[in-house]
């Protein structure tokens, strides 16, 4: 059976649309970045878009219809949804009986035609048209009911002081998409509201969300997810397009993951997104990291963590060789703190380079590389080209594999200091982990300096916290002595933390130093538990010991401190 990329492959070959170097050509760049073949052969330049049209008409035995001379019916129309004819560029022109006949850009779609059947219920029966023509009419049968929403809710908006560090031709590319489906000038101001609500509430990821009846935008602050609006989801296209056109993706392209930045100044604040998109079954899913540098802690000192920890973190830091790991699950500011100790030991005397998976924050005076895995940069292989640049200081993003781990304890050994993070749960857990991944124990001992094993808690609201003394069963829970009286505090919620009871975030860790006694465990291959109960009895603080200090001091809640930490073995 043949293919429809081989059927429409013959079909240019035979009307002579395409000679055989430019079908290479255009294969070629469909393999690298994806998309319809038809509309790469456009972009291309080797056909007309009108002529294209006319072949895949003749071609396919469909027949061409020109919307322009053709009135549609609003009620038929609706047969479809809005962001379902957009995202297909289909509109359904006529009906008889359980047929359905649609106008269609792409009529190989036939995912598109396979969804429309099984949506509205109908055969489909399909015609080509123009897509531009498509879209056009999609604006004029469809009642834009997001208008009246975005009128009212720009009514609550003050002006915003974004402004946008912005490319050349943004606003050439904006004006053409989004003009198909609501005033530019409303949308560019409700995802200026959306970017400058997030940084005002120092939200780090905004997640803009298709519903089946709505648009849901949430912030995660303090690690967790509030919902911040809920939009109508006729907006959900014109707000994704925007994003698009200011991180420089491909505006036309819904069906393959994209990823890129911007950057926008808010008060005279320079604010970094990192934006990836997604298609979902109920359309783009949009994630945004706010990267805003003015509320990073990038000072060691300022982290949360006890002095005892911080005092081991700066001592291995002026090591002139060696590794030093952090770990922790994600979102638990390990990437903050390998920023922070690059600041700490940051001269004009020393050479740092960092390889990361991305660049989180471009740092002045520092050497920063992003691993583009699909053209062959992975950690390992930027690894190997950094050792040919004279550096001092290496940091790596993450060690995932034996290979990035076999670099980087070959480096500290041979005269460099590295930094890196891991995914392990516990400071033991973490030498266990590089042991599993296949590094020798002796290797470990020669390289590893320490390992800071990390979590964020929440911090309550020093305005509305509440005062309350510890029932016997929960100081049991957390092994405190049942006998005593102990006071803590609880979330209670107020208008200055948004009644969440929360305002920002705090540092715990746990330093694990390689004393004699600790490499001989290694050497032995000793289990995690067995490290760990050394490290205690040679002065380490855990986790959970960090957190109920800092919760007897009214600083957390006991409910974080059982949310992020387990109990001590």
């Amino acid at each position: 059976m043949i293919s429809l990329k081989e059927r429409l492959i013959r079909l240019f070959i035979d009307n002579q649309i395409l000679n055989e170097e430019q079908l290479r050509t255009a294969l070629q760049v469909q393999k690298e970045k994806g998309g319809k073949l038809s509309d790469i052969i456009v972009e291309l330049n080797f056909v007309k878009k009108s002529d294209l049209t006319l072949v895949l008409s003749q071609g396919l035995d469909l027949p061409l219809m020109d919307l322009k001379k053709y009135k549609i019916d609003p009620s038929l129309a609706v047969i479809i949804p809005e962001r379902v004819a957009r995202h297909y560029q289909i509109i359904p022109i006529s009906k008889m009986g359980n047929i359905l006949t649609v106008a269609m850009a792409d009529p190989l779609n036939i995912f598109a035609l396979d969804h429309i059947e099984s949506l509205t219920g109908y055969k489909i029966n399909p015609v080509i048209s123009d897509e531009k023509d498509i879209l056009d009419v999609i604006k004029e049968v469809y009642p834009d009911i997001t208008l009246d929403f975005v009128d009212d809710i720009l009514k609550e908006i003050s002006e915003t002081s974004v402004e946008f560090i912005q490319k050349d031709k943004e606003e050439s590319v904006s004006l053409d998409e989004l003009s198909r489906s609501t005033d530019q000038r409303k949308v560019i101001k409700i995802v200026n509201y959306i970017l400058e609500s997030a940084v005002k509430k120092k939200a780090s990821d905004i997640l803009i969300e298709p519903q089946p009846h709505n648009l849901k935008i949430r912030f995660r602050i303090d690690g967790i997810l509030q919902v911040h609006e809920e939009l109508p989801l006729a907006i959900h296209s014109s707000i994704v397009s925007r994003l698009k056109v200011l991180s420089d993706l491909d505006i036309a392209e819904h069906r393959l993951p994209q990823e890129g930045r911007f950057k926008i100044t808010i008060e005279k604040r320079e604010i970094d997104f990192r934006i990836s998109v997604l298609p979902a079954i109920l359309g783009e899913k949009v994630a945004i990291r706010v990267l805003d540098k003015s509320i990073s802690l990038l000072d060691i000192d300022k982290l949360g963590f006890d002095s005892r920890s911080v005092s081991i973190i700066k001592k291995s830091a002026l090591y002139p060789y060696g590794m030093i790991l952090v770990c922790g699950p994600t979102g638990s500011g390990k990437t903050t703190t390998l920023y922070s100790i690059l600041k700490y030991i940051d001269s004009p005397k020393k050479n740092i380079v960092t390889v990361e998976d991305p660049v989180e924050y471009q740092l002045e005076g520092i050497n920063q590389v992003t691993v583009n895995p699909d053209i062959g940069l992975t950690f390992a292989s930027a690894l190997r080209a950094i050792l040919r640049q004279d550096p001092n200081i290496i940091m790596i993003g993450e060690i995932r594999d034996l290979e990035t781990a076999d670099i980087a304890i070959k480096s500290a050994l041979t005269g460099h200091l590295v930094l890196s993070t891991l995914h392990a749960t516990t400071a033991a857990g973490a030498v266990a982990r590089l042991s599993n991944m296949g590094a020798e124990p002796y290797l470990i001992c020669d390289s590893l300096i320490c390992v800071i094993a990390q979590r964020l808690l929440r911090k309550l609201c020093q305005n509305c916290k509440e005062k309350y003394e510890l029932k016997p069963e929960l100081a049991k829970k957390v092994d405190l002595d049942v006998s005593d009286n102990y006071i803590f505090y609880r979330a209670n919620g107020c208008k200055a933390c948004f009644n969440t009871g929360y305002q920002g975030r705090i540092g715990i860790a746990e330093v694990l130093t390689l004393t004699p006694l600790i490499k001989e465990l290694i050497l032995r291959r000793s289990q995690e538990h067995i490290i760990k109960a050394k490290a205690r009895n040679e002065g380490m603080i855990t986790l959970r010991e960090n957190a109920i200090i800092l919760a007897q001091q009214g600083i957390t809640s006991l409910d974080e401190v059982l949310r992020n930490t387990v109990a001590d073995e």
